[in-house]
């Protein structure tokens, strides 16, 4: 484990995908600054937001804009520096970098090219709602950002809806209460959460099921948005309806052809069907032996 005195060796050469604070700004990580205050160059999704988190640890460092507008032309300078040797730390405006910015296009120009890649993580909005909005969190998807349009939205979260996974997504103020309508219009009244504004001073965390959520926000809210929405409800498999399919099918069909149709109209496993084909088939026989 590095030990505090490596803030004093010299930053080595690469690019350092450096996760800063996604609203309180002490929650930058004590090796972030010392990132910041080693690189050569910081890369930043918008210099103006990155300048007052600067100013506010006194560093001052060379800033370049890095972002959706600019990369197609900015992306080869920075390899060229990269390639060079030079020192490069990748930021967001808030948060960890890569999380619904261009940054994953530089990272791999970046490996492609042979140049290191230094993670320096941190704080990121869709953990720190996951955190706080009491649903599950074994297993998540982050989504990112829904369609603005409303068909293309509907249609996105309509393929969502079977994803056995608490999801996680971004969202604009503005358009919150028109995704929290077509959120509960295709999954239903699950649990959800909607934290605004995380770790800032107005900071906000409504958990509610989607349908209450829908009325929430009668006007758009000011701030970052981050929505968690929980799986679907887990439905036990009704294997006494398949038993009672399964006894009709193989009085006529092989074990496997009765399996395959039971399992395809009740929607179940077919491995698990098939086990239990196999083992309703055999006891006639058994229990024959045993008469004997």
């Amino acid at each position: 484990m590095p030990s505090p005195d490596d803030s004093q060796k010299p930053l080595e050469p690469g690019l350092y995908v450096t996760a800063t604070p996604i609203g309180h700004a002490r929650d930058i990580t004590l090796r972030a600054l010392d990132v910041l205050k080693s690189c050569d160059l910081i890369a930043a999704e918008d210099t103006r937001v990155t300048a007052k988190l600067l100013s506010i640890y006194a560093i001052s460092k060379p800033l370049r804009a890095y972002n959706d507008h600019n990369a197609l032309a900015e992306r080869p300078r920075l390899i060229s520096r990269l390639k060079e040797g030079a020192r490069i730390a990748l930021v967001s405006d808030a948060g960890t970098p890569l999380i619904s910015d261009p940054g994953f296009k530089l990272v791999r120009a970046a490996i492609s090219e042979g140049v290191k890649v230094h993670a320096v993580p941190g704080v990121s909005a869709a953990v720190a709602a996951l955190s706080v909005a009491g649903l599950p969190s074994d297993r998540f998807l982050f989504v990112g950002f829904p369609p603005p349009k409303r068909g293309e939205r509907r249609t996105f979260f309509s393929e969502l809806k079977g994803v056995d996974a608490t999801l996680v997504f971004y969202e604009s103020p503005r358009r919150l209460a028109e995704s929290l309508a077509d959120m509960a219009a295709e999954f239903g009244a699950r649990a959800a959460c909607v934290a605004r504004e995380l770790t800032k001073l107005h900071e906000d965390v409504r958990r509610a099921d989607l349908v209450s959520l829908v009325d929430a926000f009668p006007e758009p809210p000011r701030g970052e948005v981050t929505v968690i929405v929980a799986p679907p409800e887990r439905l036990e498999p009704d294997f006494a309806m398949a038993d009672r399919l399964l006894d009709t099918a193989l009085a006529f069909m092989p074990v496997r052809a009765a399996a395959d149709l039971v399992a395809e109209a009740l929607g179940l496993s077919r491995r698990e069907v098939y086990g239990r084909a196999l083992a309703r088939k055999k006891e006639p026989a058994e229990n024959a032996c045993s008469e004997d």
